[in-house]
């Protein structure tokens, strides 16, 4: 008897090296045509930021191995708001601001305990050290006319400027930023910005009557517009959503 047969239990089948043939079951399939229905509702895994016009998860992926320069034309609710959604993907946030009074909450109550949001003075923002392990994001609050300053989008590193309104270097930063948002501005603002941003005619009148934690995001490509509702935590810490301060 070979030392193959030997091994094999009565009544089973030997395979050399794979042990005894499993029991038979039917294959899981489905038709081709059901496989719509698998498909998640997130576009692109990051930061949840809103629902878009069909209810459907709005993602901002904003963690980039690559430079990433966003401006946000809107108020500092949305901004912090993000800052808060940023956070809990494992982002560290670097905030830029001269009035650290109105985010001293927000830097306390963020990562449960974990110093995951840090402020800083106006041109004060030291290396961050980013890395795909420990990614950051820059929040630039500095106002109407934030100098230009030492911090720079690298790998890894992005930055988010908030302007409140349309100032005179807005267009500058809004022709560099790879992604732009606009809540509601007035008709000339909103004029102004579907010049620079080459908006359709409705998009651009809409942009005067948004109402409040909505935002039109843009891209060279794409344009949408979110949502954003607060949660009960994010209620609680920052108040309703508002567009003026």
């Amino acid at each position: 008897m070979s030392p193959a047969d030997r091994s094999a239990p009565t009544g089973g089948r030997p395979r050399r090296g794979f042990g005894l043939i499993g029991p038979r079951r039917d294959r899981h399939t489905i038709p081709s045509g059901d496989l719509d229905a698998l498909g998640l509702p997130v576009g692109d895994d990051g930061t949840v930021i809103g629902v878009d016009a069909q209810g459907r998860p709005a993602v901002l992926g904003i963690n980039r191995p690559t430079p990433y320069e966003v401006t946000l034309v809107g108020g500092l609710w949305t901004a912090q708001v993000l800052a808060l959604r940023a956070a809990a993907t494992g982002a560290r946030i670097a905030v830029e601001t001269g009035r650290a009074q109105v985010w001293t909450s927000l830097a306390q109550a963020a990562g449960g305990g974990q110093p995951c949001v840090s402020l800083h003075d106006v041109g004060r923002v030291p290396p961050q050290g980013a890395s795909a392990g420990s990614p950051v994001v820059v929040i630039r609050d500095c106002g109407m006319r934030p100098p230009r300053g030492r911090v720079m989008s690298g790998p890894w590193q992005s930055v988010v400027t908030l302007l409140p309104y349309l100032s005179p270097v807005a267009p500058r930063l809004m022709r560099k930023s790879a992604l732009v948002g606009v809540q509601r501005v007035s008709p000339d603002e909103a004029a102004q910005v579907g010049r620079i941003m080459n908006l359709s005619t409705a998009e651009t009148q809409a942009l005067s009557t948004l109402a409040d934690g909505v935002t039109l995001w843009c891209t060279d490509r794409d344009r949408q517009f979110v949502m954003t509702e607060g949660t009960d935590a994010e209620s609680g810490l920052l108040g309703s959503a508002r567009r003026m301060d």
